[in-house]
């Protein structure tokens, strides 16, 4: 499934026949370059500034499909969910000014999800740098904030050693975004250089003397609990950390929408710390007397805006690839700096710790997710709780599932079984819109898995077009659309701090299920619990994309509470 797998082995993909004298223009050499990486699959949205580039991608058409999205949020978004599934570099490709500007969305969604992607950015040609030329836009100082580092050629020749440099930066130690612009005129210079083949990364591997000493320390704990998170996980990783918490009996949580790290159904696993999280997972974290960090970076969701960790009293272990994340936010009782790949193979080869002093402990942890899990009792025409068990027990295990931004995902990533094979993408930094365009990314990465996509009204809103990329290239996920009439997670917000006073929250929406069909695909609208299951049914067996529009009631605003209680409380 991982994108040009193999690629290494074949010697003579940057190579296009000739003698290695012979001129290469910058586009070409870009293209090779893309090729030598691996690449065989890159978003875009087109544009005049790097038209060099995309002729030369006309000559790759058979090793590298251009995938053409109606919005450059949309290709972001497509590219960071291609790299979560094949663990290797999401590639957009976008235009300048305002096709960058709208692809941020998607760099700042690879940042704080620790992804790596490379944004190939079509930029004015150099002599009119600097003079507020036609959508010039300096992207080294734009995307600084947003990205692990950002490039500029500026000429032809720098172009493999750039290309080389954005994809080992993306990958190494945490992974994320990498921005290279692309001047117009450089892609149509010449050059003689080569393009050289793609040189693999090495994630830092765990000190023996912080393994030695995290093995004590778990022998010394009473009530330890250990939190996963973070990019950078293989499935070899997630099936060796597992290793490690059965071996051990530990308490094992994951961070906000990472929930896939760990099977859900293992005894170890306790729950989710996300938004809206279990009040008694909450209590327990705060109880605990050593947390093992691995991955996470600690970040405001995970750690209840920074509330959940006590300055003193208890020990922490963070284990996570980049030193500069170790103090950031809590000064940590030991640091281990790791991939994660290399941190879970080396646990899971450490000895069982012989004296355990947390049977019962875990047990309690494990018995208060379990009922965590079951869905309430909702009295509406449409129960998502009965949806979610009907999902739950016909989804296949290795069902890729994608979540965009809104108190609708708790369903999901509340009461379905993650992990095992069952994977989760969702945006970590809560962008509206990514669900459609991750639905679309996994079925063309795997066309083979089942996709269920669940997407707000209000994200449906912002990136619901790119249907028209599932039609054009064939990808049929599952999209299942959860229309309330409101952007909920806002109007939560609202009632909270000012009950009744509803402005800016309320949508009037249009015919999703018309849309849907004008585009190609199946589409129904459901508006009763019984009428779910066979509507998935006929989505599965439609062999194209499928939106199901399901009318659920505005006052079930959360998986705990509803817009009345919000409104009695305040």
């Amino acid at each position: 499934m991982g994108a040009g797998s193999g690629a290494a082995e074949e010697g003579t993909m940057w190579e296009l026949g000739e003698r290695d004298e012979d001129l290469r223009s910058g586009g070409r050499l870009v293209a090779e370059a893309l090729r030598a990486q691996g690449v065989d699959r890159i978003f875009c949205v087109p544009g005049e500034s790097y038209l060099p580039l995309l002729d030369a991608l006309y000559d790759r058409r058979d090793e590298i499909q251009v995938v053409t999205c109606r919005h450059e949020g949309g290709a972001a978004f497509m590219a960071e969910a291609h790299a979560r599934l094949t663990g290797r570099p999401g590639v957009c490709l976008v235009t300048r000014g305002p096709g960058a500007c709208n692809a941020a969305i998607g760099v700042h969604t690879a940042f704080q999800s620790s992804t790596p992607m490379v944004l190939l950015i079509g930029q004015v040609q150099r002599r009119f740098l600097g003079r507020e030329a036609f959508q010039e836009v300096d992207f080294r100082r734009m995307f600084a904030p947003l990205a692990k580092c950002a490039l500029q050629a500026e000429h032809a020749d720098q172009l493999p050693g750039l290309m080389s440099r954005a994809f080992g930066t993306a990958l190494g130690d945490r992974p994320g975004p990498v921005a290279l612009a692309l001047p117009v005129d450089v892609l149509r210079e010449e050059s003689e250089v080569t393009v050289p083949p793609a040189i693999a990364g090495h994630a830092p591997h765990p000190d023996p003397g912080g393994l030695e000493r995290l093995h004590h320390m778990l022998g010394d704990a009473e009530r330890p609990l250990m939190v996963l998170g973070g990019g950078g996980w293989t499935d070899r990783a997630r099936a060796d950390i597992t290793a490690f918490a059965e071996a051990n009996d530990l308490p094992t949580c994951c961070s906000f929408r990472r929930n896939d790290l760990i099977n859900n159904g293992h005894p170890c696993f306790i729950g989710e710390l996300g938004y809206d999280p279990s009040p008694t997972l909450v209590e327990r974290v705060k109880e605990a007397d050593l947390l093992i960090l691995v991955g996470t970076r600690l970040g405001e969701v995970p750690t209840q805006g920074y509330t959940l960790i006590k300055p003193v009293g208890e020990a922490l272990v963070h284990v996570h690839p980049d030193p500069e994340e170790f103090g950031r936010v809590f000064h940590p009782t030991l640091a281990i700096q790791s991939g994660m790949s290399e941190f879970a193979a080396a646990a899971a080869r450490l000895a069982p710790v012989s004296a355990r002093n947390w049977a019962s402990w875990a047990a309690d942890l494990r018995r208060q997710y379990e009922a965590e899990h079951v869905p309430p009792d909702v009295k509406a025409r449409l129960d998502m709780g009965r949806v979610m068990i009907h999902l739950n027990r016909v989804l296949p295990e290795d069902a890729v599932i994608t979540v965009d931004a809104g108190n609708f995902t708790h369903w999901p990533q509340r009461f379905l079984r993650f992990g095992g094979g069952r994977l989760l993408l969702g945006a970590i930094n809560g962008a509206m819109g990514y669900g459609l365009p991750a639905g679309i990314a996994a079925k063309l990465a795997a066309p083979e898995r089942t996709v269920v996509s669940f997407v707000g009204d209000g994200g449906w809103g912002m990136t619901g077009a790119e249907l028209a990329t599932a039609m054009q290239y064939g990808a049929a996920p599952i999209v299942i659309v959860i229309n309330n009439g409101m952007y909920g997670t806002i109007r939560t917000h609202q009632e909270k701090t000012y009950p009744g006073r509803v402005i800016a929250t309320d949508l009037v929406n249009p015919d999703v299920t018309a849309i849907a069909r004008a585009h190609g695909a199946l589409a129904e609208r459901i508006e009763r619990t019984e009428d779910f299951a066979p509507a998935f049914e006929r989505a599965k067996a439609a062999g194209r994309a499928s939106v199901l529009e399901l009318m659920t009631d505005p006052e079930q605003i959360t998986t705990r509470t509803t817009i009345s209680a919000l409104r009695g409380a305040g």
